[in-house]
């Protein structure tokens, strides 16, 4: 019984000498993180100066009602902005598109869209734009932004657009 305990023992013994550990295996050492380079600040919005510019913070367009070329209180709100506008960038030249919807004669719609260009010109000067950076043109019914037969594309279309056409930035 000895020698089987012996036995044992030295089995053990023998099975616990050969088993391995594990060699430490060092962990790598994560690289450092870069730090984030702060990008320079992208404009948040058109160019300063530029005819995005000029769309975006004055608005191009004012409307008209049926048959008139009288301005509106919203219509004049418009071309103060355009003014404002106009005044900041003293170089910039425009030109003013007097349009119709399509009732009417086209000699008819021609002058009433020149009437509506000269009403929002003689707005403008009256707010200190220089009346030689202005010029108009009538398009009538000849240029139409909604080709729809409808009274909400005829009051579309009963416009002026101002066009900056140059001195500006872009």
């Amino acid at each position: 019984m000895k020698i089987k305990l012996f036995a044992i023992v030295a089995m053990t013994a023998f099975a616990t000498a050969c088993a391995s550990t594990p060699a430490e295996v060092d962990e790598p050492i994560p690289a450092p993180r870069p730090e984030p380079v702060a990008q320079p600040a992208q404009p948040a919005g058109p160019t300063a100066g530029s005819v995005e510019h000029f769309v975006a913070t004055a608005g191009d367009r004012v409307f008209f009602g049926y048959d008139r070329h009288d301005l509106t209180a919203e219509a004049r709100s418009t071309l103060r902005s355009q003014a404002a506008w106009l005044n900041t960038y003293s170089d910039a030249r425009i030109t003013i598109s007097g349009n119709c919807d399509e009732r009417g004669t086209r000699e008819y719609n021609l002058a009433l869209g020149a009437r509506r260009a000269n009403a929002a010109r003689d707005y403008l000067i009256s707010q200190g734009v220089d009346a030689s950076r202005i010029t108009t043109r009538s398009f009538g019914k000849e240029n139409p932004t909604c080709t729809e037969s409808n009274e909400s594309c005829w009051a579309i279309n009963r416009n002026s657009i101002t066009t900056i056409t140059g001195g500006y930035t872009n």
